[in-house]
């Protein structure tokens, strides 16, 4: 089993346990650095890990009541609740940046040196590739079970990779040309990237809880498999779908002659919902079935009443 093939089968909530564990790890590693050293940019990493440790688990949290079945108060099941961790996650990094941001500020107007630098960018190093590689896993495990939460945390832990090069970068110029103002520089920088970061995650988290579409070329697979069915004699129309956290939603209209036996019917639109679920994993498929000269209207002003 090659290794990306392994990190697909690996359930999020035993990704997000190890993001857990990493978190607390990290923390560890990169106050370490800023207490060797005391660099503003690395205290903002060390900030950003403390991020990371309460969004891992919310997530995990947020995950493990995704995956509750359906029950009498929501008989369509638990599956948004990680929308919810996103959202959390993504105002958590806003927390994070203004924080950053401000004890940076603070040491702009105040320079102060830094020490043994050499240990404390080890440090930050060793944290980044322990970031880096649990990120590259989850990213793997998120595609396979379409896991928002998973892949919101793991695309965070991608951030802090990211940041802490740059304040790597930034801590070891410092020493280089003495130029103390560098290093609160480097921080805002990281401050004003984790911000937008942030924002993405609300954004993307709103956008989940209103019920967006599906994806465009998973619109595609299931015209696809549609187009097996038709006939002079069927077709479909009003195809509608949204997505709810890792489960996928597909309605549409199937008409047919209305002479055919409800027998005949029924066992048509089986085959048609299995060529859908076939077609696109986790889609859930509802198909109302019409006879061919009866034509539903939307949008009418009796609709709405």
């Amino acid at each position: 089993m090659s290794l990306a093939a392994f990190a697909k089968s690996l359930q999020p909530q035993v990704l997000l346990r190890a993001s857990i564990a990493v978190a607390v790890l990290t923390i560890g590693l990169k106050t370490l650095a800023w207490w060797l050293t005391g660099s503003v940019g690395l205290l903002s990493d060390a900030m950003e890990s403390l991020v990371n440790l309460a969004s891992a688990v919310f997530a995990l949290v947020m995950v493990t009541i995704a995956k509750r079945p359906a029950d009498t108060g929501h008989p369509y099941g638990h599956h948004k609740a990680e929308y919810f961790s996103s959202g959390f996650e993504g105002l958590m990094i806003i927390v994070a940046a203004v924080g950053i941001g401000w004890a940076a500020v603070d040491r702009l107007l105040a320079p102060q040196g830094i020490e043994q630098v050499g240990a404390g960018l080890a440090l930050s190093v060793l944290s980044s590739a322990a970031n880096a590689a649990l990120a590259w896993a989850m990213l793997q495990s998120a595609r396979q079970h379409r896991s928002v939460a998973l892949e919101g945390d793991a695309r965070h832990l991608l951030t802090d990779v990211w940041t802490s090069a740059g304040v790597v970068l930034g801590v070891g110029l410092v020493a280089v040309t003495q130029w103390q103002w560098l290093d609160p520089v480097v921080a805002i920088g990281v401050a004003l990237n984790i911000l937008r970061e942030g924002a993405r995650l609300v954004w993307r988290s709103s956008e989940g809880l209103m019920d967006g579409a599906l994806e465009p070329e998973v619109m595609a697979e299931i015209s696809k498999a549609l187009q097996q069915f038709e006939h002079h004699t069927i077709r479909f129309d009003h195809v509608s779908s949204r997505r709810s956290g890792a489960r996928r939603f597909v309605d549409l209209h199937m008409h047919m002659p209305a002479s055919w036996t409800l027998g005949h019917a029924a066992a048509l639109r089986a085959s048609v919902e299995q060529a859908l679920m076939s077609a696109v994993p986790g889609l859930r498929a509802t198909i109302q079935l019409l006879p061919t000269n009866v034509e539903a209207h939307f949008g009418d002003q009796e609709d709405l009443i």
